[in-house]
């Protein structure tokens, strides 16, 4: 081989290497992290359907002394308008309707889950989701991404950047252990939420507690683990090869 043939082929093979190097580095920071809904914001996909990582405008707020910090009132909820709905139906009331645990009933194409919701630990994240719910916000969506540990659902687009027009703080992370069975939002960043949540069906332990728990799955879960069983496309962080839409969603204060 030529001097020159020779230096081009070491150079195509040390890029390879760098790009190997970089995609196995991006798909264990994709194992540790769950980044879900964009909110109205620049959207960056890695490579992977349906993995969308948001850059945020919190810094940008921080910045601007022009843009004053929104406090809820004392036992009151604060929802700031964000971006353009994926389905309007409003924002919940300020005030929590639940205190104590809500029965969510979900019908979906694979089967009925229940949810056991904490409106004690999560009252702005429960009252919200009751809100979606009463409203038909997740009639006819699909749940658009499936892990290795999490079904993720609640965007009408499907694309994994929807939300309801509005977004609000975190709740009950302090501690936040993403065991089998769990149920918590998906985010963009801090105080980010929206309408996007994730079930955890195998054990996430190296999750950071960046997201917030409003509950548990009390039944169904085994229907969520044979969705993981048939895989995702891509396999690993993608949509679920079995589809999955849910139908309903009915709450009941228990």
């Amino acid at each position: 081989m030529a001097g020159k043939d020779r230096k081009k082929e070491l150079a195509r093979r040390r890029y390879e290497r760098q790009q190997a190097h970089r995609a196995a580095e991006e798909a264990a920071a994709k194992r540790r992290s769950l980044i879900g809904a964009s909110v109205a914001t620049a959207v960056v996909v890695l490579g992977v359907a349906g993995a969308a990582y948001a850059f945020t405008r919190d810094e940008e707020k921080a910045d601007d002394p022009t843009v004053a910090a929104e406090t809820p009132k004392p036992g009151e909820c604060l929802y700031s308008s964000e971006g353009e709905a994926a389905k309007d139906v409003g924002a919940p009331p300020a005030k929590p309707v639940h205190d104590g645990d809500v029965e969510a009933k979900v019908k979906t194409s694979a089967g009925e889950f229940t949810f056991t919701l904490d409106g004690k630990k999560a009252p702005c994240t429960v009252n919200s989701f009751a809100h979606l719910a009463k409203e038909k916000y997740f009639d006819g969506t699909e749940c658009h991404r499936l892990t290795d540990n999490v079904l993720q659902c609640g965007d009408p687009t499907g694309s994994g950047s929807g939300g309801p027009g509005y977004q609000f703080a975190n709740e009950n992370t302090e501690g936040a252990r993403y065991k089998k069975g769990v149920l918590a939002m998906a985010n963009a960043g801090p105080d980010t939420n929206g309408s996007q949540f994730f079930i955890v069906y195998k054990d996430w332990d190296d999750l950071p507690a960046n997201y917030t728990v409003f509950g548990t799955v009390s039944s169904g879960l085994d229907k969520v683990e044979e969705i993981a069983d048939a895989g995702s496309e891509p396999e690993g962080d993608g949509k679920p090869k079995k589809k999955v839409e849910i139908d309903s969603v009915s709450i009941a204060k228990k």
